[in-house]
């Protein structure tokens, strides 16, 4: 079961990028960071076990996970902005710089976020009666949230947004002729994708209990691009296939040599 949930956490990342790629023709190296954004945000506005100037405030979990995953999705925009006039290797190229920055800046800064060490002590909270910590209970939010992503990813995808993205994906000059704001099409498929990675920012941190640079590195986000290459960034359902596929081999490659 933890396996399993890992690999929904890491599907779900995946999953935002495979809506960017696959569907707007922009493929971001910057979702793990955004997860990476929405786990340091519920981190320092929740529990956890840092202390000292990082030392997290309190907020109740139902106030905290809303608030970290609108300013992921935020970070997102703001980063669809700056990066939406490229394509092809260009986007590659920025995203990754943001992301690469985005490591080195949690790696230094000691007053915000704790900098090497990071934040511990990070749990899912007591809700219906049950500790989502728990492996069967955690497994099955993350399988009711992956569902509910897929699901949403493939409304989207016949909605008029969707058609409108999928257009400007194969023909932006047209789009404009024709009076569409491509920016702003694109920017908001970078707050959707944005909204499904800061979901999977705080499954992932509850998941691992802790968050640190390490966890958003640069290894880490190549990994979320492999997964999207394994599984297809043309099917909502391929960021989870690959996802399965990537942590088990690296879960059991070992035992295999």
């Amino acid at each position: 079961f933890q396996i399993a949930a890992q690999s929904l956490a890491l599907g779900l990342i995946a999953l935002s990028l495979t809506f960017l790629g696959g569907y707007g023709g922009m493929v971001s190296l910057a979702q793990l960071t955004i997860a990476g954004i929405a786990g340091y945000a519920v981190s320092i506005l929740g529990s956890s076990g840092a202390s000292g100037e990082a030392a997290s405030l309190g907020w109740p979990w139902w106030l905290a996970v809303p608030v970290a995953i609108l300013i992921a999705a935020g970070a997102s925009a703001l980063i669809g902005l700056i990066s939406v006039r490229t394509s092809g290797i260009y986007t590659i190229m920025i995203t990754l710089a943001i992301s690469t920055a985005f490591f080195y800046f949690t790696n230094q800064n000691y007053t915000l976020f704790n900098g090497f060490a990071g934040f511990r002590g990070i749990a899912p909270p007591t809700f219906l009666g049950l500790y989502w910590r728990d492996p069967l209970p955690f497994y099955y939010l993350c399988l009711a949230v992956a569902a509910l992503a897929y699901m949403a990813v493939l409304y989207c995808e016949k909605s008029p947004f969707g058609l409108a993205l999928q257009a400007t994906r194969d023909n932006q000059r047209r789009m404009r002729a024709i009076g569409f704001n491509v920016t702003a099409v694109k920017v908001m498929a970078y707050f959707l994708a944005g909204l499904i990675a800061g979901v999977a920012g705080v499954l992932y941190v509850w998941f691992n209990g802790r968050i640190s640079p390490g966890t958003i590195s640069v290894a880490e986000t190549i990994g979320i691009l492999v997964i999207a290459v394994i599984g297809g960034l043309r099917h909502p359902i391929g960021p989870f296939l690959g996802a399965a596929v990537y942590v088990l081999m690296k879960t059991f490659a070992i035992d295999i040599i």
